[in-house]
Order: structure tokens, then C-alpha cells, then sequence
């Protein structure tokens, strides 16, 4: 089996600078820009025709490869796909000029031409180009080569292209999820560590199922990740290399070691340790080992997360006599109370861009997934139902993932929202699910 590499690996030729010729690049959608954070958008109307194959025997992958960037765009709440058969022009040669006439009578605002070629040694040469439909306009273009089982791949990578292109903002589609899968019956439920595209494809299991697993997160900076499981003994915080499977212990240390998370430079991991009826924070330098405690109250200290910039952290303690999130320097130090609602407050993770804090918020026999900003202020739900938990950030800090479990004999989803609460999106799995963590962009 061949193993997933970064996207330098998979990539090689690609025009990173150079766009495809064509008619030249304008900011043609500079002044209407796709907005991403008001309450009400109105979702872009844009043409994704199948791409051509350039060698027989290709057709199929070009189908897929259009299909893929149109899920992408359309699950992300910003775009509407056009049904193909209302298509005018097929296109058939992506180097000639669309008809333009013929794509603003079914009033698409943008359009994506491409080509799939394999080429002699056996490598897939994937094209694709982005036109405003208005102007007439190309407004990117590249070209990749690539192994032909990552064609899924490539399709994200295009999907990012687009959506930064349209939106201004960094994509995310080029992205995997760790999570818990869980199978079986409430009172024997397996759970084992999976991984799979931020779509759902390419489900890939970590561990067993023979111990139990929670909270796995992903390292910013390596192929790997911290997790907690319940084993022989104390429950203790694992680092797993996800291509080779090569583990190791976080630590060695009395008492149950829990909820632990990467450093922003993935140097450190800090992580919440049990001794008698409290628990603190403390850091662990990955390769000296050596270990700093940064807490020390007679509460229950846990579920810290760095800011993005690895000064502050936030965290949920109930020292004030029930769970809310608290912010402090990374080396310790006075922490500030920054939760004052109705209700407690729990699992807070800083967003990749540094402007939000997420977080559960329970109360009124209901969970929250929520946001606010890293002083407090701002707090705003975007989805509550009987029990929502877990938010994680997708790389551009856009969108969140959390898991929802109705209860009784059925079991945890996975879900994503927007941080303007629209677009609830249910994100299919094998099996029950939670524990979402979503990856940096692939690099």
C-alpha cells in the first residue's frame, strides 16, 4: 500500500507560479468576492463541467475529479453547483475560450474548465482554470502531476484554489480528520482511532479497537498524534506516528494523564494530570522530556489549547465552582475567567487564525457548540441540540466540526457549522463517531 505523502511529495512539476495561459488574469472578482461571515450569503453560482480526458481510458477520473470539487464547494455553503444538465456548451477543449454567452444563460457567475492527461512514465497531468463568467475573465490556472491513485487529492488541492480565489480565504478541503469510531452496542462499544478526508473518504484505522480511545489531536508539524487511552492501568497520553504506527508513552507519570494537545510548533505537548481529586496542567518538551507543571489549584484544570501563536492558552477549570474557560500565559501564571454565561462550559479550542475560542457550553439540558473571542466578549451559539460536544477549527478557522450523540441505542455523529451558525452539515462515516480533530492543510 502506497502511503499517503505530503502534498511537495505527490506534486511534482506543479506550476506553484506559473498560471496556464489563456486569457489573462484580472481581479475581475475582486470587487464581489464570495463574503463568508455575514448571517445571510447568497451562494455563489458557478459551473463545474467533468473534466476532459486527454488520453482514452481517463474519462472516469475526470468525472470523479469534477465531482469531488463540486461537493467540496457546495458543502461549504458558499457555492451552488449547477445542475450539468442545464448546460449549454460542453466543453471539450480546455485551451479555446468558453462561451461565455452560453454559461450566463443559466446565470453561472464563475466556471472551471479541466483536463486529466496521463502521461508516459504513468503519471496523471491534472489542468483546471477558473473563469468569471461577466468578464470573460481567467482568474487562475494550474497544472499538477501526480501518482494516479491520489487523484483525490488533487481535486481538493483545485477546490482550494477556487475557494481562496472567490473568497479571499485560505481553503480547507486539502485536510483529514482523526476521530473515534465506535461500533457495537452501548454497553460493549468498541472504539478505535480512525483517519479519513475531511469529506469522509479514505477511512483509514489507527488502532485495534482492543483498548479504550479518546480525544486524539493532530501535531502541526509531523505525522502524528497525541492521544489518550484507557489500557492496562492508569489511562495515559500517547504520541502515534500515523504512516508507520510506531508509538510511544507521553510520559511516565503516577495517576491518569488526560486531554492532551500539540504545541503550535509541535515541539510540546500539554495535557491535564490526575493526582488525588484534582487535576493541573502541565508541559512536556517532546525531545528533552522534561516537564514543566503550570497549574497548581485544587481544581479540576483540563482540555487546554494554545493560542496559534503559543503565548496564551485557554482552558476549562471549575475552580470557580463549576466549568468555564479561563485564558493564561503558555509558562503559566495568573489565569483569566473569560466564560460568563448561564450554564457551564467545557472542551474550548483557539482557532487557527487566533480571533475565536470554541467551546461546549451545557445548560437548560442542552449542549452547545459555540464561539467567542479570546477576551470573552462576542459569545455566540451556532448550533444546540440534546448532546453536541467536541468543536475542532478546520484549517482556515471557517468552519467547525463537533459530534452529536442523540442518545439511547443509536450513537455519535460528526457534523460541521460555519462560525456564522449557517450550514449544518452532517459528515458521513462508517460507522458512530466522535472525537473530531481536524489536521492543518497538507504540505
Amino acid at each position: 500500500m502506497t502511503l499517503r505523502l505530503s502534498r511537495r511529495q505527490i506534486i511534482s512539476g506543479m506550476a506553484s507560479a506559473a498560471v496556464l495561459t489563456g486569457s489573462p488574469v484580472r481581479n475581475a472578482f475582486g470587487q464581489k468576492r464570495v463574503p463568508i461571515t455575514e448571517g445571510d450569503v447568497a451562494p455563489l453560482p458557478i459551473a463545474i463541467p467533468n473534466f476532459v480526458a486527454g488520453t482514452p481510458g481517463d474519462a472516469e477520473v475526470g468525472v470523479g475529479v469534477a465531482q469531488v470539487i463540486t461537493n467540496n464547494l457546495k458543502r461549504s455553503g458558499l457555492f451552488a453547483p449547477i445542475d450539468q444538465a442545464a448546460y449549454i456548451e460542453k466543453i471539450t477543449n480546455i485551451d479555446a475560450a468558453p462561451q461565455f454567452q452560453s454559461w450566463k444563460a443559466i446565470n453561472a457567475q464563475a466556471l472551471v474548465s479541466g483536463r486529466m492527461t496521463r502521461q508516459s512514465d504513468g503519471r496523471l497531468k491534472a489542468e483546471f482554470r477558473l473563469w468569471d463568467v461577466a468578464t470573460g475573465q481567467q482568474l487562475t490556472g494550474q497544472q499538477y502531476f501526480t501518482s494516479p491513485e491520489y487523484w483525490r487529492r488533487i481535486a481538493h488541492i483545485i477546490s482550494d484554489q477556487i475557494y481562496e480565489r472567490l473568497t479571499g480565504e485560505k481553503g480547507y478541503f486539502d485536510s483529514r480528520v482523526v476521530f473515534v469510531d465506535e461500533t457495537g452496542p452501548t454497553e460493549r462499544r468498541i472504539k478505535r482511532l480512525a483517519l479519513m478526508d475531511q469529506d469522509g473518504f479514505n477511512v483509514r484505522y489507527l488502532t485495534r479497537g482492543t483498548d479504550l480511545v479518546l480525544t486524539p489531536r493532530f501535531s502541526p508539524s509531523t505525522q502524528e498524534i497525541t492521544y489518550m487511552e484507557f489500557g492496562q492501568g492508569d489511562p495515559r497520553v500517547y504520541l502515534l506516528n500515523i504512516e508507520t504506527g510506531q508509538r510511544e508513552i507521553v510520559g511516565n507519570f503516577p495517576g491518569m494523564s488526560f486531554s492532551p494537545r500539540f504545541s503550535p510548533d509541535g515541539q510540546r505537548v500539554i495535557m491535564s494530570l490526575q493526582q488525588g481529586g484534582n487535576s493541573n496542567l502541565f508541559v512536556m518538551d517532546l525531545r528533552s522530556k522534561n516537564t514543566m507543571r503550570l497549574t497548581d489549584t485544587p481544581a479540576i484544570d483540563t482540555s487546554p489549547s494554545y493560542a496559534p501563536d503559543g503565548a496564551r492558552l485557554c482552558f476549562e477549570s471549575d475552580r470557580g465552582g463549576k466549568p468555564q474557560i479561563y485564558v493564561m500565559p503558555a509558562t503559566g501564571g495568573p489565569a483569566q475567567r473569560i466564560s460568563f454565561g448561564d450554564g457551564s462550559y467545557s472542551t474550548p479550542v483557539w482557532s487557527p487564525r487566533g480571533d475565536y475560542i470554541a467551546f461546549t457550553k451545557q445548560g437548560s439540558g442542552q449542549f452547545s457548540i459555540g464561539i467567542m473571542k479570546p477576551d470573552g466578549s462576542g459569545e455566540r451559539i451556532l448550533t444546540s441540540g440534546f448532546h453536541n460536544e467536541g468543536p475542532t477549527f478546520a484549517p482556515n478557522g471557517r468552519v467547525l466540526m463537533f459530534f452529536r450523540d442523540p442518545g439511547g441505542n443509536s450513537g455519535p455523529s460528526l457534523f460541521t457549522v460555519d462560525i456564522s451558525g449557517r450550514n449544518e452539515q452532517r459528515v458521513p462515516t462508517p460507522g458512530f463517531a466522535s472525537d473530531p480533530a481536524w489536521s492543518p492543510l497538507l504540505s
